[in-house]
């Protein structure tokens, strides 16, 4: 295991979590809705231009191309991967568009479906962990990519567990890059009140790991729940754990 400093009140302040994949279950429903909607675009495209069907990967291109990046991010990554170059078009695109937008957007509207039909799940430990956070004086916050970020948390009854929301909502009030960019992280940060160096950021996506590693924080925690904790230490996390509870488990308050 990669050496990492004591998790302390003396030296941190702070812990900035991930939503999809680290504190929700809303990480397979992504995927999920990501791969419906790419396989789509992809196999009308083989159609009309009679090539073979290679299907969007839930492993290898939703963790390389997508995971953790602004929906718009994702859709443009993707498709370069792939040799496409669909016009940007407006953010209110319909679904139906074939734009990077309109794309986004029927991803977005498939996952809203699928939370409304079987509403949210958590992660047990990712929870117990925050509610041990708060019992030894750490702040806490939620930094996410997702435009669901707000509704989710209500629907999973967590919003009171952090003081600090950021999110693409709040990128674009600020002017904010997206992640692997650290500028969301630093942000929540700022509004805790307190220094990159004396906060926690917790990650499951690669360009959530890169951002953490980018802004100077006191400590990256990877959270492998996808088989993916080599390229998480590669990309910059200090420490990988399968479940936030390894670190935090019952009865540890």
């Amino acid at each position: 295991m990669t050496s990492f400093p004591e998790i302390t009140r003396e030296r941190f302040d702070a812990v900035l979590f991930d939503m999809d994949g680290v504190l929700t279950a809303t990480d397979k429903l992504h995927a999920s809705a990501w791969k419906q909607m790419f396989d789509r675009f992809l196999k009308r495209r083989a159609e009309a231009q009679k090539q073979v069907f290679v299907p969007f990967d839930m492993g290898r291109d939703y963790l390389q191309y997508v995971d953790g990046k602004p929906r718009f991010d994702g859709v443009q990554s993707f498709l370069a991967s792939r040799g496409f170059d669909l016009p940007y078009g407006a953010t209110t695109d319909p679904g139906t568009r074939e734009t990077i937008c309109g794309l986004a957007n029927q991803k977005d509207a498939l996952v809203n479906q699928v939370m409304a039909r079987d509403g949210v799940e958590v992660y047990p430990g990712s929870i117990r962990a925050v509610e041990f956070l708060h019992t030894q004086g750490y702040k806490t916050a939620v930094v996410s990519s997702s435009e669901n970020c707000a509704a989710v948390l209500k629907a999973a009854r967590i919003e009171s567990l952090f003081e600090v929301r950021v999110d693409p909502r709040t990128a674009a009030d600020l002017s904010l890059r997206g992640k692997p960019e650290p500028d969301m992280f630093l942000a929540a940060a700022r509004q805790l009140q307190v220094e990159a160096r004396r906060a926690i950021v917790v990650e499951d996506a690669i360009a959530g790991v890169q951002a953490g590693e980018r802004g100077g924080f006191g400590l990256v925690i990877g959270v492998a729940r996808a088989g993916n904790a080599d390229a998480l230490k590669k990309q910059g996390a200090h420490l990988v754990v399968g479940d936030l509870a390894e670190l935090f488990p019952p009865g540890r308050e």
